[in-house]
């Protein structure tokens, strides 16, 4: 992902796929090879009471280079997109999570929320990467919050990897370079 001039070009890169797929990992390493000041914008809530949560942060914190800067961000991303540099490259992790800890906004609220976003991820001036999970490749959810996280994740990946650059899928071990392999569908209407 290395820039010619590091300080004038800019990429919007999208990260989707299942849970344990490596998609974390492919956009670190997209990040580290950026030749920018990696941001790493963390969208997860600390909870002490969560063990295994608390497990898995570390993990993420323990692949960081340490020259990254870290910012916990679980709820104002465009803010920060605003506030980038042509030097930085913002690491996003996670879409999902970011999304979860908006669920409880009314439609017409998160709508606004996602348009805001999407408006300064187009405008950005820093490299950024985003990691989004792919949650709709199973059964329909039973509860009705399953199905409202999962539909506003999706649309919200979908309308992102519109604008994306470059979209890749993580499976199977391997980075999948989708916007070479594959044909930009149109967005829905909804």
């Amino acid at each position: 992902m290395t820039n010619s001039d590091p300080t004038t070009s800019r990429q919007l890169i999208l990260v989707t796929g299942p849970a344990r797929s490596g998609k974390s990992e492919w956009a670190e390493t997209l990040a580290a090879g950026s030749g920018k000041q990696v941001i790493y914008v963390a969208t997860g809530q600390v909870d002490r009471a969560d063990l295994e949560w608390l497990r898995r942060l570390e993990q993420h914190r323990n692949r960081r280079s340490v020259d990254w800067k870290t910012l916990e961000v679980p709820i104002e991303l465009s803010p920060v997109v605003r506030a980038s540099q042509p030097s930085d490259c913002l690491l996003i992790d996670s879409l999902g999570t970011w999304t979860a800890n908006l669920l409880e906004q009314e439609a017409a609220v998160w709508a606004t929320t996602q348009q805001d976003l999407l408006a300064c991820l187009k405008s950005a001036e820093a490299d950024v990467i985003l990691v989004g999970e792919e949650t709709g490749w199973g059964v329909v959810p039973a509860y009705p919050a399953g199905r409202l996280f999962r539909d506003r994740l999706g649309t919200l990946v979908r309308h992102i990897g519109a604008i994306a650059d470059t979209v890749y899928l993580a499976t199977g071990g391997y980075a999948l370079n989708l916007s070479t392999l594959g044909t930009r569908l149109p967005l829905a209407k909804n």
